[in-house]
C-alpha cells in the first residue's frame, strides 16, 4: 500500500513553490510514496496581484492543482508551505484551513503527520512564528507534527545566513524577493519531505 502525501502551499513570488517542489522530490525518495503537490487559492484580485508583480510570477505554477479541503482526509501525511506575514501564515492560508471545520468536527486528520514550512523577507523576520504557531491548527486537528531534527546536519551550516531551523524549512528572500532559495535551503526542504514520508510510511505500515 503506498503512503500519501500532499504539499500543500500558498505562494504569491515562487519562493515557496520551489521549496514545495524540492519537498516533494524528498518525499518522493521514500519506496512505495504517493506525493500530490497542490496549492491555496489565491484571494487578491488581479488588479492588485498586477500592481504587486505577483500575476507574472505566479504563472510558473499555475498549472498546479488547487488543494481541496475535504480531500486532505485522503493523505497520510500533509505538509504544508506559506510565506510569512508578520510572523505568521499568509491570509491565503489562513482562509484554506478555516474551510477545514467539517474535517476536525469528524476528526478525519487526527493521526495524520502535519508538517510546515515557509519564507520570509529577512534573518528574524518570523520564519520559526510562523511555523509555530502554524502548528497550533494541526494540533487542534490531532496531527503528529514532524520537523527537521537535527540529523541534518546543514541546520547548523554557520557559513552563511540561510534559513531553515528545527520547526521546518524555510528560505529568505529579500525585502524585495529578489534571493531565490540557496542550495543549502533546497538541501533543508528536501529532508524534510524525506523525512515526512519516512515517518508517515512507518505509522502507516503499523495502522
Amino acid at each position: 500500500m503506498k503512503t500519501k502525501i500532499q504539499v500543500v502551499f500558498y505562494s504569491m513570488y515562487g519562493h515557496i513553490h520551489t521549496l514545495a517542489e524540492e519537498i516533494a522530490a524528498g518525499a518522493a525518495d521514500i519506496e512505495n510514496t504517493e506525493v500530490e503537490l497542490l496549492q491555496v487559492q489565491e484571494l487578491m484580485a488581479e488588479d492588485v496581484l498586477l500592481l504587486s508583480g505577483a500575476r507574472e510570477t505566479r504563472k510558473a505554477f499555475a498549472d498546479v492543482p488547487y488543494a481541496e479541503p475535504d480531500k486532505l482526509a485522503e493523505a497520510d501525511a500533509i505538509i504544508f508551505g506559506t510565506p510569512t506575514r508578520f510572523g505568521n501564515m499568509c491570509a491565503q492560508m489562513r482562509n484554506f484551513l478555516d474551510q477545514t471545520g467539517p474535517l476536525w468536527a469528524s476528526g478525519a486528520l487526527v493521526g495524520k503527520v502535519g508538517s510546515v514550512f515557509t519564507s520570509c523577507a529577512s534573518q528574524h523576520g518570523g520564519h520559526e512564528t510562523t511555523i509555530t504557531s502554524f502548528h497550533s491548527t494541526l494540533l487542534h486537528h490531532g496531527m503528529v507534527i514532524v520537523g527537521v531534527p537535527y540529523t541534518e546536519q546543514k541546520l547548523l551550516d554557520m557559513s552563511a545566513i540561510n534559513g531553515g531551523s528545527p520547526y521546518g524549512a524555510s528560505t529568505i528572500t529579500d525585502g524585495d524577493g529578489s534571493r531565490p532559495p540557496s542550495q543549502l535551503e533546497l538541501d533543508v526542504a528536501r529532508f524534510q519531505g524525506r523525512h515526512v514520508a519516512d515517518i508517515a510510511s512507518r505509522l502507516t505500515a503499523k495502522s
